[in-house]
């Protein structure tokens, strides 16, 4: 497999990839499933809005508040254009995790109409979830009565849309689109398909997609989704919530007060149309900005690009562990719908032992559950390591990477040592 993307260019973009780690090591970074590196024209529009342009959104009648708001809106246009969605449809939260409660709260509203969730209904999820998009979903069952069910997984890490059928009970489907541990990528289509059959809404945590592949959620047919900022090479801070207009339109507030009004009394309220309806307060603007130009630096990069480029770093990745004895991969080991995270296991170390001889080379890893400790106790795995990929990462990392990890081996006295 080949990539053309310009790896010298991207690299040079990204300050931070020059330096060295643990006396003089190269750092190598694979760590981008947890947060992903910033390039010079993100931290630039950042940095330029705040000495030029900084005020509050939405209030205010001088200058600098017009061009903060219409910063903020062409952030919001640009933002809803890459991910294949209407202007009126995005809602900015401080992250992902925020956009899904978002909604799990407004589930268990009765002002939701027919789609308010209750006791008899059901939700369903899976055993591949992130506890971001798992315990919105406990704890909107506890608050309502409505019963959590959940698809099983294949051994291999894949979500087993066979394991569940789906009734007319079911109010939500919410699933992640790419595994942020097995890197396994979900067939949206056939969880669409079976999901409206019965009514359901679909939820899509696309987290672990967005920054990697090229996304149209109108395409896709979900009802709502949600990624982060700072896994696209934005902001921390900064996620966003899709909504189809008609649902948005017809959800209930979860925060209230300032700039998410309509008219206010002393007795009561009326609330603003979507997306200002959920964004009560002073929104987080220099990070929309910020997220903006993280879109069209990737615009610029293309997204079939990074997808071609990231897939062979995956596919390297694959065949130099499946080529270390001792070294169990945890996931699909093939590259069929399979996204940039690889996580594994070293037999006869702990993985937390393996991330420091990692870190003793320059590799920065991801180790522990993941935040998904279901997927862990369902394949039978304490903690994992875990190296993600970017756009920024080289094959020669992949080849630091499988030699640091003989180098743990050897260090262990376990597995195949030193090649």
């Amino acid at each position: 497999m080949t990539s053309t993307l310009d790896i010298t260019t991207v690299r040079s973009d990204f300050p931070i990839l020059q330096r060295t780690v643990r006396d003089g090591k190269p750092l190598v970074y694979l760590d981008s499933g947890a947060t992903s590196q910033r390039p010079i024209p993100v931290l630039d529009a950042e940095r330029d809005f705040l000495l030029h342009s900084n005020a509050a959104v939405h209030r205010g009648a001088h200058q600098l508040a017009e061009e903060a708001t219409d910063a903020y809106e062409d952030a919001r246009a640009g933002i809803a254009g890459f991910v294949g969605a209407d202007v009126d449809e995005l809602v900015f939260t401080k992250n992902a995790t925020e956009a899904l409660n978002l909604v799990a709260f407004a589930l268990g509203d009765d002002r939701f109409g027919g789609y308010t969730v209750g006791p008899g209904d059901e939700v369903v999820i899976s055993e591949l979830e992130h506890h971001a998009n798992l315990v919105p979903w406990q704890e909107l069952c506890r608050r309502t009565g409505a019963t959590l069910r959940w698809y099983g997984i294949t051994d291999d890490g894949r979500i087993d849309l066979d394991s569940l059928q789906l009734t007319d009970a079911v109010k939500v489907v919410a699933l992640t689109h790419q595994s942020n541990v097995t890197g396994a990528v979900t067939d949206v289509a056939r969880v669409v398909d079976s999901a409206h059959r019965v009514g359901a809404l679909v939820v899509l945590d696309a987290c672990q997609s967005v920054p990697h592949m090229a996304v149209d959620f109108h395409g896709l047919g979900v009802d709502f989704a949600a990624f982060s900022g700072h896994k696209m090479l934005g902001p921390t801070g900064i996620g966003v919530l899709y909504g189809r207009r008609e649902l948005l339109r017809a959800m209930p507030p979860v925060l209230t007060g300032g700039s998410m009004i309509s008219t206010v009394t002393m007795e009561q309220s009326t609330f603003a149309d979507p997306p200002q309806r959920f964004e009560a307060g002073v929104p987080m603007v220099s990070q929309a900005v910020g997220l903006a130009a993280a879109v069209r630096y990737l615009e610029s990069v293309g997204m079939e690009t990074i997808a071609r480029h990231e897939e062979s770093l995956t596919a390297a990745t694959l065949e130099a562990l499946g080529q270390i004895p001792g070294i169990r991969i945890v996931g699909p080991r093939d590259m069929v719908a399979r996204g940039g995270a690889v996580s594994f296991v070293v037999d006869g170390v702990h993985a937390h032992d393996v991330s420091q001889v990692l870190d003793d080379d320059g590799v920065a890893v991801r180790v522990g559950h993941h935040c998904a400790w279901p997927l862990h106790r369902r394949l039978g795995v304490q903690s994992t390591v875990r190296a993600s990929f970017a756009l920024y990462n080289t094959l020669d990392e992949v080849e630091v990477l499988a030699r640091s990890l003989r180098r743990a081996q050897e260090f262990f006295g376990v597995g195949g040592g030193r090649s």
